[in-house]
């Protein structure tokens, strides 16, 4: 029997191997100090058992219950944790945990409890015949299977010969759905979250299926009851992902299709369209990097201001930060960084006695022509036509 342990607290997970290890010598064990390593173990290894901390970075244990159900539904599941709060217990058991233990957990307790259920697990196996067995083996290396051809086959990738209509002759039309996520780090836990919740979803509206197709992306085929379905499954998908991504992403979708032979440039049209749609923030933090960065830009205008420096004052991805930088100021991030200059300048040029070119270095411009070029072209006048006309006014008033 495989037996996994899930916890980001080193003391607490070798604990548990050790004791596995010495007391049940005859079962493997594996660990995991994040649920990122959780879930590669799960899509490696025939796992039967975990016991999975409830609060870790990135996913709760019982997030990693919750998204494991659908493709792993015969684990047996133990919630460790230091909180005694009843609503955790709850939801584990809720969620079809066998127990639901506090750190720090006794010796006695864990090899009683973990005797139950090899036992219990032992017996379902032992009536479980051959060709189940074969058949869940089967199910799972079918899925997989999939998952490379329609990757291949959305990228339009010679397909060797293999003919489609085992993947998708069931599905005499369908959408697409092109998921993309915009991020530098490892994705394996998001496409974990993105592939169950999106087939949940369309298992409401109707049949199909979902297949990572890249790092960053990944495509769902949906059959609807009612074509009216569509709508709200890209609703309820955009809503469960903001809550539970912690990155920003899109979501693309086709008209109906009936040729099969339209998927791979439906699927470029998609990829196209992604590069001009602005990505959904996963926050609401997406105010307050926008308001951090100007105040960063307003404080350090005569100095070099790239996107990607500004985007890494906010911690945030270039890509997504320009996007969100348009969404909530309504302009480009240069064209905002070209006006804050000159309105700088502007007041510098009526409110001091510097020289044009002490003002030009001071808003951003080492090149004191470039500067001028660049203000004449905004305003209609050069930086000493601009002082001129502006002192006669105020001389008037």
């Amino acid at each position: 029997m495989n037996i996994l342990v899930v916890d980001d607290e080193a003391v607490i997970r070798n604990g548990i191997e050790r004791t596995i290890r010495v007391n049940f010598p005859q079962h493997q064990v594996y660990t995991a100090a994040s649920p990122e390593e959780a879930v590669e173990l799960l899509r490696q290894k025939a796992i039967d058992l975990v016991l999975t901390d409830v609060l870790m970075p990135g996913m709760t244990g019982l997030e990693l219950i919750e998204f494991s159900q659908r493709s792993h539904s015969h684990i047996r599941w133990v919630v460790i944790s230091a909180h005694s709060e009843f609503a955790y217990a709850q939801e584990a058991l809720r969620l079809g945990a066998k127990d639901y233990l506090l750190k720090p957990i006794g010796k006695e307790i864990l090899i009683g409890k973990l005797q139950a259920l090899c036992d219990e697990i032992s017996e379902e196996a032992a009536q479980e015949n051959e060709r189940t067995k074969e058949a869940r083996l089967l199910a799972g290396n079918l899925r997989f299977l999939r998952e490379a051809v329609v990757a291949r086959w959305a990228s339009d990738l010679d397909l060797g010969g293999i003919d489609l209509k085992p993947f998708i002759g069931n599905y005499p039309h369908f959408h697409l759905l092109l998921l993309c996520m915009e991020s530098d780090s490892d994705l394996r836990l998001e496409h974990f979250i993105i592939e169950n919740v999106m087939s949940e979803l369309i298992e409401t509206e109707g049949k199909g299926f979902v297949a990572s197709v890249d790092a960053k992306s990944l495509l769902g085929l949906v059959t609807l009851q009612e074509e009216e379905g569509l709508g709200r499954l890209i609703s309820q998908l955009r809503t469960h992902l903001k809550r539970y991504l912690k990155i920003p992403f899109q979501i693309l979708h086709t008209d109906r299709i009936t040729d099969v032979e339209s998927v791979p440039e439906q699927v470029r049209r998609m990829r196209k369209s992604s590069e001009s749609q602005v990505f959904d923030h996963y926050s609401s933090g997406g105010e307050k990097a926008v308001e951090v960065a100007m105040q960063y830009i307003q404080a350090n205008l005569g100095s070099e201001l790239t996107l990607e420096k500004v985007a890494s004052v906010v911690f945030l991805n270039p890509v997504y930060f320009s996007q969100l930088f348009k969404q909530k100021t309504g302009n480009g991030f240069k064209e905002s960084i070209t006006q804050l200059r000159l309105e700088r300048a502007m007041e510098l040029l009526v409110k001091s006695e510097l020289k044009i070119g002490e003002i030009s270095e001071r808003v951003g411009y080492p090149d004191v022509r470039h500067f001028s070029q660049i203000f004449r072209k905004k305003t209609g006048c050069t930086p000493s036509e601009y002082r001129l006309k502006e002192a006669a006014a105020m001389g008037k008033s």
